[in-house]
């Protein structure tokens, strides 16, 4: 990493506003993703939307499917904006690292892009974290942007961050070691619109716990032999 100094999350997405809704707009993987969660949910559905943003795709079609969500971001101008476009949900000033909620919660948890800037056993905690929010029966769905990456500076929509990830296969593994079965993974590429030029490759996964739920290894430990991929 060089001698730029990063910004963190809030920082980042408070600058970007509405920006950052209209640069993801049509983001296909994504709505494929909403579409088949949501069809999937009963009526008064409970659902976190983790890193929520403007409210917009993710919670405005949650709240249209006749979901009850609750959303969280670090950041509090989209906290407004959300709350000022969507405002049949709840969203809430948060970190999904320190944000506190009951195991199994939620009938269904959405991230789409929030487990990037931090650090990788942020990543780690995270994901671990909201598998424990989901209930028996439910779904997670998610989207990140996946590789064998930690404390990577770049500069992202004009802005320099600092990013880690996961490799897909680490994705699944830790959500099969949380006790949910991955149903479908989708890997893809698209390029932002405007003036971020950069095509960039995105990881979709959807993912159900048991009604009656596997045994969960709470400590993983390294170096565990990884589940055959799906």
């Amino acid at each position: 990493m060089d001698d730029q100094v990063s910004e963190e999350a809030a920082t980042v997405f408070d600058a970007l506003g509405s920006r950052y809704e209209q640069a993801f707009e049509g983001l296909a993987g994504q709505q494929a993703a909403l579409r088949w969660l949501t069809v999937r949910l009963p009526q008064r559905a409970r659902v976190l939307d983790v890193g929520s943003g403007t409210g917009r795709p993710v919670a405005e079609e949650l709240v249209r499917a006749g979901c009850e969500v609750t959303g969280i971001d670090v950041s509090p101008a989209m906290v407004e904006l959300a709350r000022a476009q969507v405002p049949e949900a709840r969203f809430e000033l948060a970190d999904v690292r320190t944000y506190e909620a009951p195991p199994y919660a939620f009938d269904a948890v959405c991230a789409f892009f929030p487990l990037l800037i931090m650090s990788r056993a942020e990543v780690e905690s995270a994901l671990d974290r909201m598998c424990g929010w989901l209930a028996p029966g439910g779904h997670l769905v998610m989207a990140t942007v996946p590789g064998d990456y930690s404390d990577v500076g770049l500069t992202w929509m004009g802005h320099r961050v600092t990013v880690s990830s996961l490799t897909a296969e680490e994705y699944k593994r830790r959500l099969r070691a949380q006790g949910l079965e991955i149903l479908f993974t989708e890997t893809s590429t698209f390029r932002p619109s405007g003036s971020h030029p950069t095509p960039e490759h995105h990881f979709f996964c959807y993912a159900h716990r048991p009604q009656t739920p596997e045994p969960v290894d709470w400590q993983i430990r390294p170096g565990a032999h990884p589940e055959n991929p799906r």
